[in-house]
Parts: C-alpha cells; structure tokens; sequence
C-alpha cells in the first residue's frame, strides 16, 4: 500500500469525524431549543398565576381597608353628633345660668338699696347718740378714744410686764437647775487622785555617819551638789535623815533622785556629784516629756508643740494647795470638755483651754508676771486660737472672757480646785463632814453600823433585822435623811440606803 492510500484513508476518517460531530451538536442544540422554550413557557404560566394572587389579594386588601375606612368614618360622625348635643345642651345650660344671674343681680341691687338705706339712717342715730354721750360725758370723742387707748395701753404694758417677770423667773429656775445638774453630773463622773503638797523631801541614809560624807571634807559635797541643783539640804539632828527644801519642784526632784543614788552608791566627791545630776537632770528631762505627752495623748490632743508638752510636763512635779497641778489641769480640761458638750460649746476649744489654763506655771522663765498672763504670752507665742488664749487669761478673772468656752474653764477649775477632798485646805472638812453622815445614822436606835461611800453622795446603813421592821427601815431612812438636810451643808444630793438583812448560820459537825 502506497502513501497516498493512507492519506486519503485519513482525508475520509477526518471529514466522517467532523460531520458526525457536526450531526451530534445539531441534535443537542435542537434539545436545548425545546426545553428552553418549555422552561419559558413553564415561567410565563407561574408568572400569571402570581399575578392573578397578587390582583386578588391586592383587591381584598383594598375591600377591607375601604371597610374600616368607612366604620371610622360612621364612629366620627357619631362622635360629632353626640358632641354637638353636648354642646347644645351647654348652651341651654348657659342661658339659664345667665337667666338666673340676671335675677340674682337685680335682687342684690334691690338689697343694696334697702341696705343703704338702713347704714344711713345707722349713721344718723349713731352721730345723734355720740352728741348726747359728749353732752353726757363733758368731753368730746378724740378724747374719749385717748383715754381708752391710754388704759388699754397701761393694761398691756402691766400684763406684759407681769408675764416677761414670770418667764424670767422660770427661766432662772430653770438655768440654775440645768447648771447644777450639768456641775454635779460632771463631778460625779469625774474622780482623781488626791496628793499632798511638800516644798521639802526627806532622803533617808544607812547610817549617820553618811551624814559628814555628803558634807565633805570643809563642806564642798554639800556646796558642790547645792551649787548644781540649785536646793538648800539641810543636815540636822534627824536621825538617818537628810532633808531637801526648793521652791522648783523640779530642782528639788533632780536633788533627791542624785542624792538617794550616791548615797546608794557611796562614793561621793565634787566630780561624782556632777556626773550623777547630770544624768538624773536628763532623767527628770525625759520623765517631765514623758508625764506631758502621756497627757496630752489621754485627752486626745495631736497637734501640741514640743514646748507646750514640756511645760505641761513640768506641771507633774508641782502642787497647789497638796493639788498636784498636772492632774488639776486635766481634771479641768475632763470637767470642761463635758460642761461645753452639755451646754453646745466648742468641745474642742474648752478643753483646751481647761489643759492650758495653769500652764504659766510650768514656763521656764524668771518674769514677774502672774501665771495667768505668762500662760497667755506663751500659748499666744506658739500659735493656739484666740479663745485659748482668752481661757489662760481669764481663768482668774485678770480680763473678761470674751468666748463661752472661757467662762466654762473658769467653772471647771472651780470645780475642780473646791471639789470635797480636792484640796487639802478643805481636806479636813470633807472628811469631818464624812464623819458626821456616819455618826448622824449610828444615833438611831437599831443601826449596827454605817458608811460613807463615793466620796459622800452616799449613805449605806446596816440595820438589827431583829429589831427593825420593814416599815421602820423606812422611817429611819426618812428620819437620817432629815437630819442631813437640817444639820450638815453639802454639795449634791445624798443617797439613804438602808441594807435589813436576816441571815440564819448553822454548823453541820
């Protein structure tokens, strides 16, 4: 087979390829026609039906909304149809109002009429009755009207002036009651130490022969050690005694402490004595910081200098009248802080001032002036408030108080200073005054014993059961309190307690 065979076979094969390709997509293409045209008929004929829904809805949407439309429309005429019934029958209303205010406005006018008529014939008797009553009187009607209003006048004035005396005179009662509950509540609720005042300490000594050791050779112990404590020590003929006298009770301190350690320790020369006041001097220096800041701490005070606390501090080692000073001043500042929050003052102010008010007493300072005014000049220096200082200044009455809280530190250092048992001056007393409560309930017949408790504000009393009766407990109670009301002077008031106790004792053997 040549070439030209093969050729051609592939020529045929080539062109029966084609045409029955050509055959195969004609006959797809005509499928694809078809159904194309049944899927777009298929389309139009869903598209109808969906037009046709839409019409029918679209139409009974519309009958109902032309439905309500016009049931809206009967309810508003309805509405407006009642309405305007309403206001027809309003307007009736109206003008028979207007019909009845017409007559009411003719009857007033009528009234009015026949009442003026009535005000002037009024008029006239009464000017006829005023002539006949000046005529009567002998005096003209200005000055009859003067002369009642003169009395009534006076009449006011008496009964005014009696009832401004009656709300004075209670007003005093009752300010001295509530003084006297605010004074005795606030001793009551305070109660110190009492301690007795000395300008001399005695220094006890192993043996009098210690006595020429503190002297020294030619006396320079007792120079040296007088030299620099600024004391007088006087050596007598005490037995084993040694006694210190200073007017500072802060030098005769150092002195005693620095002569009880030599004493203790025995060796006594200038040079030892120099070193050992030297320390107690520093010792004393940290007790009197310590003494004013434990003070200051106690009454709630944070915001107190150095140098106050050091002159408060000192205030420990002095007393007044066997008061030591220290304890006085914050009794004083206790006692004012509870009077100023009775009666609405500055809590804060009375107390301190009550604190401060004998600090002049512990300045460090050789002026001649009064403890008041040194007191004054030194809070003044540091910086306290204007009433503080006026409360220094005025607590002895050296310049008038000018605040409240001032005249309050005055009552509280009164109270404090006559308090029964606060000073020795009136120590005796006080406990002559005990005395008496005891012996007034022994001298009923069937009291077996009494006391005196809290400091005198009361009287407990044990009776005989035996001898007394439930109804004579009373009367003894009565008859003592009587007694006390007619015999003894105190501050107060006194409670009577009578204890009547039957007791039964029986031993098992």
């Amino acid at each position: 087979m040549s070439p030209l065979f093969y050729l051609l076979c592939c020529v045929i094969g080539i062109a029966v390829g084609y045409l029955g390709r050509w055959i195969y997509a004609k006959f797809k293409l005509t499928s694809a026609e078809q159904q194309a045209v049944r899927v777009a008929q298929e389309a139009q004929q869903k598209a109808e039906a969906k037009a046709k829904e839409l019409i029918l809805e679209t139409r009974e949407t519309l009958q109902k909304e032309q439905q309500q439309n016009e049931r809206e429309a009967r309810e508003r005429r309805l509405e407006l149809q009642k309405n305007e019934r309403r206001l027809l029958q309003k307007e009736m209303n109206l003008e028979h109002k207007q019909n009845e205010l017409d007559a009411i406005k003719r009857q007033l006018g009528e009234l009015e009429t026949v009442i003026q008529d009535r005000e002037k014939k009024v008029q006239d008797k009464e000017k006829t009755l005023v002539e006949e009553l000046e005529k009567v009187a002998s005096m003209s009607r200005e000055e009859a009207k003067n002369l009642i209003i003169e009395e009534m006048k006076a009449e006011a004035q008496h009964d005014g002036q009696v009832f401004i005396n009656k709300i004075e005179s209670e007003t005093q009662l009752q300010a001295d009651k509530l003084a006297r509950d605010i004074i005795v509540t606030s001793i009551q609720r305070l109660a110190t130490e009492v301690s007795g005042e000395i300008t001399t300490s005695s220094v006890s000594l192993p043996s009098d022969e210690m006595k020429g050791r503190i002297i020294g050779r030619e006396g320079r112990n007792i120079r040296t050690l007088e030299t620099l404590t600024g004391v007088d020590i006087i050596i007598d003929d005490t037995p084993e005694a040694v006694v210190i006298s200073c007017f500072d009770p802060v030098r005769k301190e150092i002195a005693r402490v620095a002569l009880e350690r030599l004493v203790q320790d025995g060796r006594i020369h200038p040079a030892r004595i120099e070193e050992v006041v030297n320390k107690v001097s520093k010792e004393v220096g940290r007790i009197i910081n310590d003494e004013g800041e434990k003070v200051v701490f106690d009454l709630g005070f944070h915001n107190m200098g150095p140098e106050l606390i050091r002159a408060l501090g000192r205030l420990h080692f002095r007393t007044s009248y066997g008061q030591n000073v220290l304890l006085h001043s914050k009794e004083v500042a206790i006692l004012a802080g509870m009077i100023a929050s009775e009666v609405g003052a500055d809590t804060e102010i009375a107390k301190r001032g009550g604190l401060l008010h004998d600090i002049g007493k512990g300045a460090e300072t050789e002026s001649d002036s009064n403890h008041a005014e040194l007191g004054a000049e030194l809070v003044k220096r540091l910086g306290e408030d204007p009433r503080v200082v006026n409360c220094v200044l005025a607590h002895h009455n050296d310049v008038e108080p000018s605040c409240i809280e001032a005249i309050i530190v005055q009552i509280a250092d009164a109270i404090s200073a006559a308090r029964p048992g606060a000073r020795r001056e009136s120590l005796d007393n006080y406990i002559k005054r005990l005395e008496s409560l005891e012996n007034i309930a022994k001298g009923f017949e069937g009291v077996e014993n009494a006391y005196a408790i809290q400091a005198g504000r009361e009287l407990r009393i044990l009776v005989n059961s035996e001898e007394v009766s439930d109804e004579k407990s009373r009367e003894i109670a009565l008859g003592i309190a009587q007694r006390i009301e007619a015999e003894l002077r105190y501050p107060g008031k006194i409670k009577v307690t009578i204890i009547r106790e039957y007791r039964i004792v029986e031993y098992a053997r």
